[in-house]
C-alpha cells in the first residue's frame, strides 16, 4: 500500500528545470538580475515544492552553469549557458 504521492521535483533535475522555467519567465528590472523571491515563491507556492527541491534544483543549476547567484544570495543571473537553453 502506498500512503504518499511522489513529489514531481523529487528529482533535482526536475526541480532545477522549473526553477529555470520560472527564472526565463521573469522580465528583470535592472541589469539582467533575477531576484531569488522571483523564483522560489512560484516554486514552493504554485508548483507545491518542498524547500529541500529548491535548494536541490537551484545548486544543481548553479553546479551546471545556467545560473549564477550573487554572494550576498539575493538574486542570480543567467550564464550564457543558461541564456542558450532558451534562445
Amino acid at each position: 500500500m502506498k500512503f504518499a504521492a511522489d513529489h514531481p521535483y523529487a528529482n533535482p533535475e526536475a526541480a532545477m528545470r522549473k526553477l529555470l522555467e520560472y527564472a526565463n519567465a521573469y522580465e528583470p528590472p535592472y541589469d539582467s538580475r533575477i531576484y531569488i523571491e522571483k523564483i522560489n515563491a512560484p516554486f514552493l507556492f504554485e508548483a507545491k515544492g518542498s524547500p529541500a527541491e529548491y535548494k536541490a534544483g537551484l545548486d544543481l543549476a548553479i553546479e551546471r552553469g545556467y545560473l549564477e547567484m550573487h554572494e550576498s544570495g539575493t538574486y542570480v543571473k543567467f550564464t550564457e549557458k543558461g541564456a542558450a537553453l532558451f534562445a
